[in-house]
């Protein structure tokens, strides 16, 4: 790929950012598909934050994805901010417009296009939600968007579920909103139709999501928003043995990239290339 004074550029920053797989992946598509673009990895100190981000205006960067620790510091220095980036306090991914920056958050977007990828829908579903930080506040918005029937948040700790809740409530969501703990969510997955797991529940070292395999059967959908590279987590094992529509954090990773390039680039990205460079 030859880069010139005519390449359109994007990238991502944070610190440090080495580890990012996102120029792998999205390089990968603009070579697949022959444009002239192309991605880099830029690593931003904290306290250089509000200088980069005037600087990639500056040099006419089309966008850029945003990465720990700056995606809640970087929404006061953006023009325009969209209600599910507020909602999860955090923008993952800019656009530069018409001499303005925008931020969104691709997160719960990107969760909702892998489900539809695998046949999960949420319109007029009982959805039960494990988790009620960012990732969760991100994928709650986007599902409530979607018109989902009822949405039941449940968290180790009441009160940060019942203000995100709050905040979905004044975004003027339709949907049934309930909150509860995760003590005994047997109950609630038996009635849920999709269920969805934010939390690190199940990962290496942590207790196992609370559900038995018993509820995780067929007729159901189970969705991980996190995942193990290279494995898939406890919770989707278990759901797809029992015959469960599974969706894994995988997916999500990679269409949150699929929607940041669609932004950026105004034009279909090359999916399978970005697949392939991701998960390989």
């Amino acid at each position: 790929m030859e880069i010139s004074a005519k390449t359109r550029l994007a990238g991502v920053i944070g610190h440090p950012v080495g580890h990012s797989l996102s120029p792998r992946m999205h390089n990968a598509a603009f070579t697949a598909d022959g444009v002239d673009w192309a991605y880099v990895a830029m690593d931003v100190r904290p306290e250089d934050l509000p200088e980069a981000v005037r600087g990639l205006s500056a040099l006419g960067f089309a966008g850029f994805n945003v990465t720990m620790p700056h995606k809640e510091k970087v929404i006061p220095l953006l023009d325009t901010v969209e209600d599910s980036a507020r909602i999860a306090g955090a923008v993952n991914t800019v656009v530069a417009r018409e001499g303005a920056l925008h931020g969104t958050n691709t997160d719960g977007s990107g969760f909702v296009e892998a489900c539809a990828e695998s046949g999960v829908v949420f319109a007029g579903k009982r959805v039960l939600m494990l988790g009620a930080g960012g990732a969760a506040a991100a994928v709650a918005a986007s599902v409530v968007e979607e018109g989902v029937g009822e949405l039941v948040i449940a968290n180790r700790t009441r009160d940060r579920a019942e203000e995100l809740r709050n905040k979905l409530s004044g975004l003027g969501a339709k949907a049934g909103l309930r909150v509860r703990t995760l003590d005994d969510l047997e109950k609630e997955a038996e009635k849920a139709e999709v269920i969805i797991n934010t939390t690190y529940l199940g990962m290496e070292g942590q207790e196992d999501v609370p559900l038995s395999a018993k509820v995780l059967g067929p007729g159901k959908a189970v969705c991980d928003a996190v995942y193990l590279r290279g494995a898939e987590t406890r919770l989707i094992g278990r759901a797809r043995e029992g015959g469960a529509r599974t969706v894994s954090g995988e997916r999500m990773l990679l269409y949150q990239g699929v929607q940041a390039q669609r932004a950026w680039t105004g034009r279909e990205p090359n999916v399978k290339a970005m697949s392939y460079a991701l998960l390989g």
